[in-house]
Formats: structure tokens, sequence, C-alpha cells
């Protein structure tokens, strides 16, 4: 299975930097060429930070985050849910791929021409796996990019674009709603899970002035 973003082969060689970390697993680092960067552990393929090209950090991580061996996954950055969300789940909670070590595919598909930096993983099977899945067969999952973003201040945070959609409420053990404001502020604690939303949705803080 791949995960992949486009780009040409050109910026490859120009952008992508891989390292280790203190674990000795490969860091990605991709660098776009306005000089915004983003880090990439092939440790649950997880997103670990992502920077603006003014170097502000757009993910949160926070002081309780560890950075450990495997199999412990690191609090925050965008972690990758796959399989099943919220209550629905029927299989070990999204630790299918976020407990996996991917690979950096060398020979990756040929995509069209862009200006957009990008790494092609790629997640093999183990043993973890058939734990979690004993059954050479096909099974229903869903997939999700997890996404900790950095705030000022909640309070201070609406999001926009959500209007209309219905959602499962896991703090009410999943139960459909539909989502009757324009938008969606936080005054307490929040577990949901949007169905078929589409269109742009935008995380708005007032205090850092910028979606």
């Amino acid at each position: 299975m791949a995960g992949s973003a486009a780009a040409s082969d050109q910026s490859l060689r120009v952008s992508v930097e891989v390292e280790r970390d203190r674990n000795r697993v490969e860091m990605i680092l991709l660098r776009n060429p306005k000089g915004a960067t983003v880090e990439v552990s092939c440790y649950g393929g997880q997103v670990t930070s992502w920077k603006t090209e003014c170097e502000e950090e757009l993910l949160f991580t926070g002081s309780k985050a560890v950075y450990k061996p495997p199999p412990h996954a690191v609090r925050g950055g965008i972690p990758l849910c796959f399989l099943l969300f919220g209550n629905q789940e029927t299989l070990e909670k999204r630790r299918f791929a976020m407990g996996g070590l991917w690979t950096i595919d060398r020979d990756p598909p040929p995509l069209p021409e862009s200006d957009m930096t990008h790494v092609d993983l790629l997640l093999n099977p183990c043993s973890v796996d058939l734990k979690i899945w004993p059954h050479n067969k096909p099974f229903t999952f869903t997939f999700a990019y997890l996404m900790y973003l950095a705030v000022s201040d909640i309070g201070e945070v609406r999001v926009e674009g959500l209007e209309t959609c219905d959602y499962l409420d896991n703090l009410k053990e999943g139960v459909r709603s539909t989502e009757q404001g324009i938008s969606l502020s936080f005054d307490s604690e929040v577990d949901r899970v949007y169905v078929e939303a589409e269109g742009v949705i935008e995380v708005l803080d007032h205090e850092k002035r910028r979606p």
C-alpha cells in the first residue's frame, strides 16, 4: 500500500533529505521551493512537523509528546488513522498503520509534473498485522489524516465548512446528528466524526490572524 503527493523527480533530488532520528528510524525532510518544510517519520508514516516558509510550526506536539522506540506512537503531528474510526471499530483502534515501519519507495510510479515536493512511502505486511487481522481476505476500512493543529487559544478558534453535515458524536456513543451552525466553536470537549464532508473546511485562528 502506498501514500504519495505529486512532484517531479527533479524536486525529489533537490527538496527531499533522509536522516535518522534518535531511535535510528528514517526521518524524511521535505522542503518546497518557497522554503516551507515537512518532517515525516517512517515509523507510522507520521508527519511530525509542518513549518511555513517563515518557520512557523503549524502542528501541535506538546510537552507530553514522546519519541520512544516503536511501538510507541508520537502524540501529535499528523498520524495516519487506518483502519477504523470512533466507536465503529472492530479491529485494534488506529494501530494497523500507526504501529508499522514504512519504507521509502525508491522506484515510484511516474506522476504529472508539478512544483510540489513529495515522497512515496510503502507499508509492507508484517507479523503485527497478522495479529490484528489473521485472515487472508479483504476487509472494510476507513482512512484519515488525524491532524493535531497548533492554535493560539482554543476559545479563539472556529471551523467553517461543516454546516448541514451529519456527524457521529463519540461522546454520545456514536449518536448521529446534523451540524446546524455556520461555524463550529469550542467551549467543551468535542469528539465527532463528520460524514461525507465536502468542499473546503477552514480552521480559523483569530489571535494568529490566519486560517
